[in-house]
């Protein structure tokens, strides 16, 4: 099954006066999602290679929501109920080995990507989360400065 997104009263709002100084890939993504394309068809259409990370950020930012569900057979089906967050991780049991591993792997390709200059305070709180949550906390912004870097895009 597929995801359909739809512009909520702000995105179209942000289409019409630009008040929330989108960058130009955020806001073509935005300017594409019509209720009627599912994921795949944006996926297509914008080409972005972080697209799942822009539609989280559109949806936590309040510019789109989820509106239906495709079937198998290419019919929209409204959800039941509502709908998971796009940008929803997958809950697990506390488990310092993985929290571990994740720290890890933030902080290894930060320094692969980006290197230590500059990014001394992100790596410093990585370092010290105290749990998945606040790891998670952390995702976005790690999420753009690896993707801003040269190495990263």
């Amino acid at each position: 099954m597929e995801v359909v997104f739809a512009k909520t009263r702000k995105g179209i709002d942000e289409i019409e006066h630009r008040h929330a100084g989108l960058g130009p890939r955020v806001r073509r993504v935005l300017i594409f999602i019509d209720g009627k394309r599912t994921v795949e068809e944006l996926r297509t259409v914008v080409q972005s290679d972080d697209l799942l990370h822009t539609l989280g950020m559109l949806e936590e930012d309040g510019f789109i929501e989820m509106a239906s569900v495709v079937g198998p057979k290419g019919e929209l089906l409204a959800p039941d109920q509502p709908l998971p967050s796009v940008t929803a991780f997958k809950d697990h049991a506390p488990d310092p080995t993985r929290q571990q591993m994740a720290r890890n792997f933030m902080l290894n390709t930060l320094k692969t990507f980006v290197g230590t200059v500059g990014t001394t305070s992100l790596q410093r709180r990585i370092e010290t989360a105290m749990s998945q949550s606040e790891l998670r906390t952390l995702f976005d912004e790690w999420f753009y400065v690896i993707v801003s870097s040269q190495d990263g895009r």
